[in-house]
């Protein structure tokens, strides 16, 4: 492992240790993938104005999420089926996650129980949901969060439908049965024919839950809500009526809707509206430490980070999750350095240029 010297090489060994099916599983995102790939390449759209002169002698990358201290503003995405790709699953990413002092949103598809994950190591976690069909389903998931800990939960609002997953269908991808739905109902499916993950949410999802359904979530919880999925100022505004806790920034990794926009090129809109009322988090692209300047710079509070450490964990297990965050931990005190910011409140707008404000200032 001491030959790595950047997340992505984590891929290609992830590539060879997993199963074709799995790796796709992971790897992949809708139809053609255009919104997938858009994801990493618009931040390198993205050039620094970097200050010199600066005493940085000292680096305090250290930052709040809803009061919650992490040692950087990096935090594990939610995905899902973790045994899939080590067989210690998601203990082994929330062992990385406490040794390396951050907050994972652990996934409504976990292939370890919330209880598994919650007594395998102390540390601050949230909770990703979904709203099904029979909402008894979803009360009894947030009441088992409550109980086991977990101090948010996350909402996730762009899968009225599952997006159409190219490798998942050719492969027939197979859905197993999650622990955590043991007993209440099968998530199992092996289709005769396209994918079973599809297959499970169309029978499981409600496509009915709306802005004003919000209203009966927080009737059934005193947790924070986060809404993940937000794209537009419109629906930023909508959730800040709505009365939510957070926002996360995201098109579910590039998995929805193909065409959607790189989540980096429509935080700023998202956070003019949001005037700082409640956190903005970034999900979606982020391979660098200088991706997660960038985010901040832009009005982000922190990133999520989640194939990357999917393939930190099918190549080395817990630690290759902590390897991944440790490295982007170290690109990101180095280019704050570099960048003349000694604090993560000294990243400024000022100390980035996107690729618009490059093509305005040659007209």
């Amino acid at each position: 492992m001491d030959q790595i010297v950047n997340v992505d090489e984590f891929q290609e060994l992830a590539k060879q240790a997993l199963p074709k099916m799995y790796y796709d599983f992971y790897n992949g995102g809708a139809e053609d993938q255009h919104t997938l790939k858009e994801n990493v390449l618009a931040f390198r759209r993205i050039m620094f104005r970097p200050r010199v002169l600066v005493d940085v002698s000292k680096i305090d990358m250290s930052t709040k999420i809803l009061g919650y201290p992490i040692s950087a503003p990096i935090m594990i995405a939610p995905t899902g089926n973790h045994k899939l790709a080590h067989p210690e699953g998601e203990t082994a990413t929330a062992k990385a996650a406490a040794v390396c002092n951050t907050i994972m949103i652990v996934s409504y598809m976990s292939s370890c129980s919330y209880e598994e994950i919650a007594s395998s190591c102390n540390a601050v976690r949230f909770l990703q949901i979904y709203v099904y069909k029979r909402r008894d389903i979803t009360v009894q998931v947030v009441k088992r969060a409550e109980k086991a800990g977990f101090k948010a939960i996350v909402l996730t609002v762009d899968v009225p439908r599952l997006g159409r997953r190219e490798a998942d269908i050719k492969n027939k991808m197979i859905s197993p049965q999650l622990k955590n739905f043991k007993g209440v109902f099968s998530t199992e499916a092996q289709p005769s024919k396209g994918s079973g993950v599809q297959a499970f949410t169309s029978r499981a999802f409600d496509a009915s839950f709306s802005w004003k359904d919000i209203e009966w979530l927080r009737s059934i919880t005193e947790l924070p809500i986060l809404v993940k999925g937000i794209l537009t100022r419109e629906d930023a505004l909508k959730a800040v009526e709505a009365g939510v806790d957070g926002i996360v920034v995201s098109n579910h990794g590039g998995r929805q809707l193909n065409y959607s926009p790189a989540t980096i090129t429509v935080l700023e809109e998202v956070v003019r509206v949001v005037r700082g009322k409640i956190p903005v988090l970034l999900d979606g692209g982020v391979r660098r430490g200088t991706d997660v300047f960038k985010a901040l710079a832009l009005g982000a509070q922190a990133v999520l980070v989640g194939r990357p450490i999917v393939y930190g964990l099918a190549a080395k297990g817990e630690d290759g999750v902590k390897k991944v965050i440790d490295m982007l931990k170290n690109e990101f005190e180095i280019t704050m350095a570099l960048s003349g910011c000694p604090t993560i409140g000294d990243i400024t707008r000022n100390h980035v240029r996107t690729e618009n404000e490059r093509l305005q200032s040659r007209l």
